[in-house]
């Protein structure tokens, strides 16, 4: 069985480094709200993933994009999502937007947070996206597109782990902790994304590989 997909993915959704954030998030909520917060997450998670491994490449295919068109563009969103993680910035922050100021009033609010931000686009966002229909089309039996599915569930269960565990976490590694490993993952997802881009130029421009 490939380990790469897990090991990308995790990288990419690091529910590590989005601990502080679901904390700030939580602050004030009871132990029900927050069990119920971690469970939506989690399944939401789960669910992204797992729609892109079944419906992705039909999507491809609806709107006529070549799969190698998506490689070279999700391997850039795979190193934006690097570069993000190498500042010790979870893989799908966006600098310009107020995803994370809008969470925080819906916090306060009472509102349900599982969803968006924590989930969408904190930790499945474009980059994530993007690889899973990458490894659906590399997929060539059932069970391989099983596994990828499998693997969804693996994301579920250690985002569910990482923000029941939130608290205790937080103290052991402390924000440098997590920045720290932040930053690994980040190194990591940074030559997987030059991999799936030099591949998919490669199928594009056949001339780069001497063909």
């Amino acid at each position: 069985m490939d380990l790469k997909p897990l090991i990308t993915l995790l990288a990419i959704v690091n529910p590590l480094a989005i601990v502080p954030f679901f904390i700030h998030y939580t602050q004030g909520f009871s132990g029900a709200q927050r069990r119920r917060t971690i469970q939506v997450a989690a399944f939401s998670a789960f669910c992204v993933i797992a729609a892109c491994a079944l419906l992705g490449l039909q999507i491809l295919d609806f709107f006529n994009i070549s799969l190698q068109s998506f490689q070279v563009g999700g391997g850039m969103l795979l190193l934006i999502s690097a570069m993000n993680m190498l500042n010790a910035q979870p893989a799908e922050a966006k600098p310009h937007t107020h995803d994370l100021e809008e969470g925080a009033e819906k916090a306060a609010a009472g509102s349900s947070i599982a969803v968006v931000p924590l989930t969408i686009p904190l930790l499945t966002g474009p980059a994530s996206m993007s690889t899973v229909v990458i490894y659906a089309d590399r997929a060539q039996t059932f069970w391989q597109h099983a596994a990828l599915v499998g693997y969804g569930v693996v994301i579920g269960l250690a985002t569910a782990v990482c923000f029941a565990l939130a608290e205790p976490i937080a103290r052991v590694l402390g924000k440098t902790g997590i920045n720290v490993m932040t930053r690994l993952m980040g190194l990591i997802l940074a030559a997987l994304a030059v991999e799936v881009m030099a591949e998919g130029l490669g199928k594009l421009f056949p001339v780069l590989v001497g063909k």
